[in-house]
């Protein structure tokens, strides 16, 4: 998965504990990387965060479903506002507020199931 976000604290936090679970994440700070990982890798989920250092989630997560219409996205975000914003016209598959880390793998898991054994998405 890509994991975007600016905290460098955060991104550790997050890696650390999704690894331990498993998850095999690929991380970065900004709207511009998050395009250029996007454009060049395979994601099984995108991962992100909606205030960046040089842009927004919602931007990123725009930019996302230009590149790739499927692979599900989930926010990691801080307040109700931006899950309105990225649940509105990004197509995100779950939404996690922060510091609420222990309940990511749920989403995360739920987000997978939901793209990769939905006959509608095949």
């Amino acid at each position: 998965m890509l994991f975007v976000d600016d905290h460098e604290d955060t991104r550790f936090l997050v890696i650390t504990w999704l690894n331990t679970l498993g998850y095999e994440v690929i991380a970065t700070h900004s709207v511009s990387e998050g395009i250029r990982l996007a454009r060049s890798g395979d994601f099984d989920l995108y991962l992100l965060d909606s205030r960046l250092a040089d842009g927004d989630g919602k931007e990123l997560c725009e930019k996302i479903r230009e590149i790739d219409e499927r692979t599900p996205i989930v926010f990691y975000a801080g307040d109700i506002y931006e899950r309105v914003m990225a649940d509105s016209d990004c197509k995100t598959q779950g939404f996690v507020m922060k510091p609420e880390i222990e309940e990511l793998p749920q989403i995360i898991g739920h987000a997978l199931n939901t793209v990769h054994f939905n006959p509608s998405t095949a």
